[in-house]
């Protein structure tokens, strides 16, 4: 088992920057990608992004490619979203997602508040 603790989400005017942070433990060792999801009222989960562990491919969802930048940190377990020029439409719970078998994300963290102010 893999456990995901967010950390970071905040209060940000539109344009400005937040990044928040994904602490891995457990069976660390097993995690093939982890990646962000968000979710917004009365919305369905929205992929973010997307890191491998190993090769460190990325990849990112239309909404937010050119503005949001995914990072990890092998030695802290631990994964970033940097995310700049925020607009109010990025306002959303934000969530850690691992996965152990390169099948799909199949561990979920607890989530983190984001909101963009106009």
């Amino acid at each position: 088992q893999v456990q995901l603790v967010e950390s970071g989400g905040g209060l940000v005017q539109a344009g400005g920057s937040l990044r928040v942070s994904c602490a891995a433990s457990g069976r660390t060792s097993s995690i093939y990608a982890m990646g962000w999801f968000r979710q917004a009222p009365g919305k369905e989960r929205q992929f973010v992004a997307r890191i491998t562990m190993s090769h460190r491919i990325s990849t990112y969802g239309i909404a937010v490619k050119g503005r949001f930048t995914i990072s990890k940190d092998n030695a802290k377990n631990t994964v970033y979203l940097q995310m700049n020029s925020l607009k109010p439409e990025d306002t959303a719970v934000y969530y850690c997602a691992a996965d152990l078998t390169g099948s799909g994300m199949n561990h979920w963290g607890q989530g983190t508040q984001v909101t963009v102010s106009s």
